[in-house]
């Protein structure tokens, strides 16, 4: 009787130690591959019959149709020039009929007079915010060979259509549209500047060639870019009129899909051959396949770990280009270091896991295939250090010794030559005694914290069910998503909604971490989300920002209840700033 008392006990010290916060509470910030929104938007002037004759940006277009994902993805095209020429709104993929019939689109624009680019990039915008889907990553394509040439008769002048861009710009950045712009530079007069700009300002990147050979290769990099991959090179040829093996490695079971891309001048044919050597049908249920003159995409479908092979055969003597786009179904998790006194020379332990499902990834090849480095920002002297990790087969680990009584921000970042993946970062404050982790916990905990020291245990007996909700509600996960859209109070100005998955996280969560931890939010370190009943969040506020629901004030110091759809707004006290939450599930 007294040791089923003493593991029960025993059961209700450990348990009042991670109510009160003594112990670890282990919170997990998550980077995976994403769907996408994406309007293409092209120039259809007649100065394109010089730059691209064969038009070859609609070839490179419809390969990022393509490259798109067999389910979920959208994408839209403007096609303008100092009009819209045509355009059509964001399109969901869900079938190989949506990519026909969005690619016989393409291959019906037709090309007219003049050039207006604000025309265009203003339009892609609008479609932009028409359409695009919760969770998706949005992100416009402009491809343009020269500067503007206004029709005379229109009365539009130079800087009518410079305002119209800015206000476009100003409208993508606040809304977090990145523009990936395509200088097609064929006659030396691509205004170089305002496409270098449109990018910059927006967070996206600039390309130039003087080719529209190159166009698809730059398509392809875009997509892996924006995805967090990376185009890998796999072989040239010169054809020779028979069939020519490529091998196509799949490293690992955790490869979502596999887009083959066969660049050539004229039109190749291909079989395919799985790991044990057996040829595949080409198309088949797991094998999307696509061609034109001037590319050939194969796309393999949660293919087999392993050497698959292509015997390309090609026009003899003409170039035969294969390259790699992997598109993996994988996480990175970072585990919160234990809770505690952070001070200078502390070590502190670093753990980051691979992740697949919502669940850790069982894979010692594709950790010892992988890089990883802890990358620390200390945010007092604004520098940022690298420290490589160590791996186990298991997980990426080390213990950083903490250099000095600062604040610093951590992440981890892991890539390997086909993809990359980071982490959201947590903060460690070194500056002071008490941990940033340990700054403030909800009052449920607090109400308990003296019990942490063994004083009264004997006494919790008949406290045991009320302690075990505590210890239940402690360890509880979350589900759904935190909406997150900041305002600037002074300008106007909205961020982009950002979808914060809440299920990354255990027992409770601040604001600010779902703010990326930004100094200029420090004060909603204050604000903290813990999980309730029937999948509902309880919002405490120990700070001074104002919480307001459906346009008053509310008192959120004791417990404030979120159900599915909620929305609450919070007024910053530091900074002239608000910040609206959406809970949804």
């Amino acid at each position: 009787m007294w040791v089923k008392l003493s593991r029960y006990i025993s059961f209700i010290t450990i348990s009042l130690f991670i109510t009160a916060g003594l112990l670890p509470i282990k919170g997990y910030a998550v980077d995976t591959a994403e769907k996408m929104d994406a309007v293409l938007v092209v120039d259809v002037s007649n100065s394109m019959n010089k730059s691209d004759k064969k038009k070859v940006s609609n070839e490179a277009m419809k390969m990022f149709v393509d490259m798109l994902s067999v389910s979920g993805d959208k994408v839209g095209l403007v096609a303008y020039t100092d009009q819209i020429n045509r355009e059509k709104a964001l399109l969901e993929i869900n079938s190989e009929e949506d990519k026909t019939d969005f690619k016989e689109y393409i291959d019906s624009l037709t090309r007219g007079s003049y050039t207006d680019i604000a025309i265009g990039v203003n339009e892609a915008v609008k479609i932009l915010d028409a359409g695009k889907a919760k969770g998706h990553s949005p992100l416009i394509i402009l491809l343009a060979d020269g500067i503007n040439e206004l029709n005379p008769d229109s009365g539009r002048t130079q800087k009518q259509s410079d305002k119209d861009m800015q206000t476009a710009v100003n409208k993508a950045k606040a809304e977090g549209y990145p523009i990936y712009t395509i200088g097609l530079n064929a006659d030396g007069k691509t205004n170089q500047s305002v496409l270098k700009n449109l990018s910059k300002e927006t967070s996206g990147i600039y390309f130039t060639t003087n080719s529209a050979d190159d166009l698809p290769s730059i398509l392809s990099e875009i997509f892996a870019k924006h995805l967090k991959l990376k185009v890998v090179p796999v072989t040239k040829l010169t054809a020779n009129g028979k069939y020519q093996d490529v091998v196509i490695d799949i490293p690992n079971e955790n490869v979502m899909e596999a887009n083959i891309s066969i660049t050539t001048n004229k039109p190749i044919t291909a079989k395919l051959f799985d790991p044990d050597g057996k040829e595949v049908n080409i198309p088949s249920s797991n094998v999307y396949y696509s061609s034109s003159n001037a590319y050939t995409l194969i796309k393999l479908i949660k293919p087999a770990f392993g050497k698959w092979k292509i015997q390309v055969k090609g026009i003899n003597k003409d170039k035969i280009d294969v390259n790699m786009i992997y598109n993996y179904d994988l996480g990175l998790l970072l585990e919160e270091p234990a809770n505690k006194n952070y001070g200078k020379n502390d070590t502190v332990g670093i753990k980051a896991f691979l992740e697949t499902g919502g669940k850790k990834l069982q894979s010692p090849v594709m950790y010892k295939e992988m890089k990883a480095k802890l990358l620390v920002t200390d945010l007092t002297l604004k520098k940022v250090v690298e420290y490589p990790l160590d791996t186990d087969g298991k997980k990426f680990f080390s213990n950083w010794k903490i250099p000095d009584q600062h604040k610093y921000e951590l992440k981890v970042l892991a890539e390997d030559n086909s993809f990359s993946r980071e982490t959201n970062s947590i903060v460690i404050d070194a500056s002071r005694k008490t941990s940033s982790v340990l700054a403030e916990e909800p009052k449920e905990g607090k109400g308990v914290k003296w019990l942490g020291t063994g004083i009264g245990l004997l006494a919790a007996a008949c406290f045991i069910f009320y302690i075990l909700s505590l210890v239940k509600k402690a360890n509880r996960g979350f589900i759904g998503q935190m909406v997150i859209e900041v305002r600037d109070e002074n300008t106007g100005e909205k961020t982009s909604p950002q979808y914060r998955k809440l299920n990354a996280f255990k027992g409770k969560v601040r604001l600010h971490q779902l703010l990326q931890l930004a100094p200029e939010f420090i004060e909603t370190e204050s604000i903290i989300l813990v999980p309730g009943k029937n999948d509902t969040l309880i919002l405490y506020n120990k700070g001074e920002a104002v919480i307001e629901r459906s346009g008053r004030a509310v008192d959120a110091a004791q417990g404030l209840v979120l159900k599915k759809n909620d929305r609450l707004k919070i007024m910053l006290h530091k900074v002239n700033k608000s910040i609206s939450l959406d809970y949804i599930i």
